[in-house]
């Protein structure tokens, strides 16, 4: 006869297995590893108020023609540097050079003019004195009763006719002087517009637009090449109606360049006074130091202190992150045991921990090599 026998596990023992918690991560067994650390404490940091913004340049100028015409030569591109005074692009002059003709033919004609209305000036002042000579006789001959009423009264006549050739010859001449001044501005005026022909450059700088090609008509304020001033830019960051109050002007700012990757030191040079009235946010602008790789367009960030909070903090380098988690290692009974965190904002080598430690916490840094979590270790100072 065959004996089966069954194996009775006890109830309670099996639901005892069933339901058993989950452990911590064993501790490793091995030597611990020598780890220093930092007490995540609380400090006061100043508090920011960061507004993004643009750098332009605090100089540029958009240029066009003073005057209609076709464009006949563009000697520069966009990005050239030019110097002040250099010819940027020059129109037609063919027309500006007629009108600078005629205007000296019509000078030339009233030179040639001037000495015969003198001739005529001189001549009537002979006839003039003849006359006054000639009447002065009459007059005596007229007193001696030896020449009649009629022959008295036409020397007196032919004084008077010959004061008033006199006369006119001299506002002649008069006229003269004053249509010789008249086609000398002319001549001046067609010479300024002669020289809008050659449009040049009004500073030293760099061209960063250009809007305009060989035969193109160009109209007077048609922009046609845009030019900034190097090494003057500022950056300019639109800020809220409500954070204005706490910004004036010279106060240092904090900038971020992402185009420089650094942190410079600037300073509030502007606060415009409209505010915008679809964002209502005011523009205050930021002068910035020289810097190479600065240009117009560079996205900006400007960090305002407004006073200061408290804040938990570590140090940055201590902070590891792997996608969107962020964690640090502390040391917790000789044990290192991975903490995940929120970090906030950073200022120089320390981050902020908005969540996931307290103060007081060792936190371990430097992180040695291969150190995880679990692993024994050992705080030295």
């Amino acid at each position: 006869m065959t004996k089966i026998f069954l194996l009775l596990i006890p109830p309670a023992i099996w639901l005892a297995g069933c339901g058993e918690a989950p452990r911590e991560k064993p501790v490793a067994s091995s030597l611990p590893i020598a780890v220093s650390t930092v007490a995540a404490a609380i400090e006061r940091w100043p508090s920011i108020y960061e507004a993004t913004g643009t750098v332009r340049a605090r100089t540029s100028a958009v240029i066009s023609a003073k005057l209609m015409g076709y464009v006949h030569d563009v000697k520069v591109q966009a990005g050239d540097r030019v110097r002040e005074g250099q010819s940027l692009v020059t129109l037609d002059p063919r027309e500006l050079d007629a009108g600078s003709r005629r205007a000296e033919a019509a000078r030339e004609e009233v030179r040639t003019a001037v000495p015969e209305a003198d001739s005529a000036v001189a001549a009537a002042k002979a006839n003039l004195d003849l006359a006054q000579v000639t009447f002065g006789r009459m007059q005596d001959l007229f007193q001696k009763k030896s020449i009649s009423n009629q022959e008295s009264d036409e020397a007196s006549a032919k004084l008077k006719v010959a004061q008033a050739a006199y006369e006119m010859a001299r506002a002649r001449r008069v006229q003269l002087n004053s249509k010789l001044a008249q086609v000398e501005q002319e001549v001046r005026s067609a010479e300024v517009a002669r020289s809008y022909a050659d449009v040049l450059a009004p500073f030293a700088g760099v061209v960063t637009a250009k809007s305009v090609d060989p035969g193109s008509l160009a109209l007077p304020g048609t922009p046609l090449l845009i030019i900034e001033r190097e090494g003057a830019y500022r950056l300019e960051a639109p800020v809220e109606e409500s954070r204005l109050a706490a910004i004036r002007v010279g106060q240092p700012v904090s900038v971020t360049l992402d185009s420089a990757d650094r942190t410079i030191e600037a300073r509030v040079s502007e606060i415009v006074p409209a505010v915008d009235a679809a964002s209502r946010t005011y523009t205050v602008k930021i002068d910035l130091p020289a810097l190479p790789s600065l240009r117009s367009g560079v996205f900006g960030r400007a960090a305002f202190p407004l006073g200061g909070r408290p804040v938990l903090s570590i140090p940055a380098a201590s902070v590891a992150e792997r996608g969107q988690l962020q964690s640090v290692l502390v040391a917790d009974q000789g044990v290192a045991r991975t903490r995940l965190i929120t970090a906030g904002q950073k200022v120089k080598d320390r981050v902020e921990v908005l969540s996931g430690l307290t103060a007081g916490e060792k936190v371990i840094f430097p992180v040695p090599q291969g150190l995880s979590d679990g692993a024994r270790v050992e705080v030295r100072p």
